[in-house]
């Protein structure tokens, strides 16, 4: 038997959707705990057996679903560079755009991170399932670094798990500190520092990046 999303009609998906998207902002604007249902469906004029029609784990079911959402705009708004991230031109290019994206949003920071820590120490439970999230962007820096690696562009001893670990945390750092300083120049600072700290373990039998 399939869930709610994959036996909703095209109109009916259409209309979840929706709810997904608008419950985004409303949350990026008052936090998970500040947002109750019933502001849920006054912002998006559903009725509560609607809104239970389409989300029967109500308002837990609904933060994952946003939580789904977000990370698959911020993962498209870094593509095509993070499925490539082989070349240093295309971790240059990933780099432009995280902060072409960021840099162009209403809210400051990172929605997947704001998510994590609200719902950890709400929800541990649902806290985990967005760290999932978090695991599966870490991994796409871990494989582009392996291939770096594998195409001797990066120096026989570099361990790529660990450079990966490295960028990702200058990553969230710098995010969380565009989103107390309400200014991109932090995220711009912190990816400038670990690609520089990457480009120190180039090979150096290889063209220099």
């Amino acid at each position: 038997m399939g869930t709610v999303e994959t036996m909703l009609t095209d109109k009916g998906a259409a209309t979840r959707g929706r709810i997904v998207a608008a419950t985004a902002d409303l949350i990026l604007q008052r936090g998970v705990g500040g947002t109750s249902l019933d502001d849920i469906r006054l912002d998006t004029a559903t009725s509560k057996s609607q809104l239970f029609h389409y989300f029967p784990g109500g308002k837990n079911e609904l933060v994952l679903a946003i939580a789904a959402y977000q990370m698959e705009r911020v993962l498209e708004a870094q593509r095509p560079h993070l499925d490539e991230l082989n070349t240093w031109h295309s971790w240059q290019s990933w780099r432009d755009a995280v902060v072409a994206h960021y840099g162009s949003q209403p809210h400051w920071g990172c929605p997947i991170g704001s998510l994590t820590t609200q719902l950890l120490g709400l929800h541990p439970d649902l806290g985990a399932a967005v760290v999932a999230h978090l695991d599966r962007w870490h991994g796409y820096l871990d494989a582009g670094l392996h291939r770096m690696h594998d195409a001797a562009l990066l120096h026989p001893n570099a361990e790529p798990d660990r450079l990966a670990t490295h960028v990702f945390a200058a990553l969230q750092g710098g995010l969380l500190l565009t989103q107390t300083a309400r200014s991109i120049e932090p995220l711009e600072a912190a990816l400038d520092g670990a690609l520089d700290a990457l480009r120190h373990h180039a090979n150096p039998s290889t063209d220099a990046p």
